[in-house]
């Protein structure tokens, strides 16, 4: 397992959800966190020597430069990325307005392809870079008529294998993290499960730290989790 030893992680989307169990869960680890979030407010890990808070929203153009700059600037280094930020609003194939498919678009695959490109010389640099783009089963499979948010989370998986094997080399190892319901906000309108049978977010961030740790020959490229049986997974 890799030690800790001042690495630094960026994670987006980090003020609810997985992304805030995972910032916790990495701070208690000693990680020095790098947090991009729309409202400092929120943050789940108060600012301090370990921890920068930085204002980062996927849908600007340039906010994944600056905030790879920020975050070089203050730590000097970059070793890992979880790409959490994502929504899913619904988009179906009949839909004639295009305008929620470009927003998925823009938010679930072109910010994180952002992030990845500003971070990958600081990648490179570390020997044992990691990236985990929290993805869904929704990228593996299509269960419902949310056409958009599939094709978005299908193109984040494609996304993982595109950066694992241009990183591979440098020691870049990445992870498509495929959940399926997750208690967060964002189920909260789903009645068709319990809440009580989703994902609990905290043990989404047991395995994103994992992920960070494991050592570059034992890599993972895509780690489903599920809450139910499926025959198609």
């Amino acid at each position: 397992m890799l030690a800790v030893d001042g690495r630094v992680v960026m994670i987006s989307g980090a003020s609810r959800g997985i992304g805030a169990a995972v910032a916790r869960r990495l701070a208690a680890a000693g990680y020095r966190l790098s947090l991009g979030v729309r409202d400092a407010a929120r943050a789940p890990v108060q600012p301090g020597e370990d921890c920068l808070v930085t204002r980062y929203d996927a849908r600007e153009r340039d906010a994944a430069q600056a905030w790879v700059a920020s975050t070089v600037e203050r730590y000097g280094r970059v070793d890992a990325l979880v790409n959490n930020a994502g929504i899913a609003p619904m988009s179906t194939i009949e839909d004639d307005d295009e305008t929620i498919l470009d927003d998925l678009w823009l938010v679930n695959v072109k910010a994180p392809l952002r992030v990845i490109r500003a971070a990958l010389p600081h990648l490179k640099a570390s020997g044992a870079g990691r990236i985990v783009n929290v993805a869904s089963l929704s990228g593996k499979r299509v269960p419902n008529p949310n056409n958009g948010y599939a094709m978005s989370k299908f193109a984040l998986v494609a996304l993982t294998h595109s950066a694992r094997r241009l990183g591979w080399k440098h020691g870049i190892r990445a992870t498509a993290l495929c959940p399926g319901f997750v208690a967060t906000d964002l189920t909260a309108g789903v009645s068709s499960v319990d809440r009580a049978d989703m994902i609990d977010p905290q043990d989404l961030a047991e395995l994103v730290a994992c992920l960070l740790a494991l050592p570059n020959n034992a890599a993972i490229a895509e780690l489903l989790v599920n809450m139910r049986y499926e025959d198609t997974l």
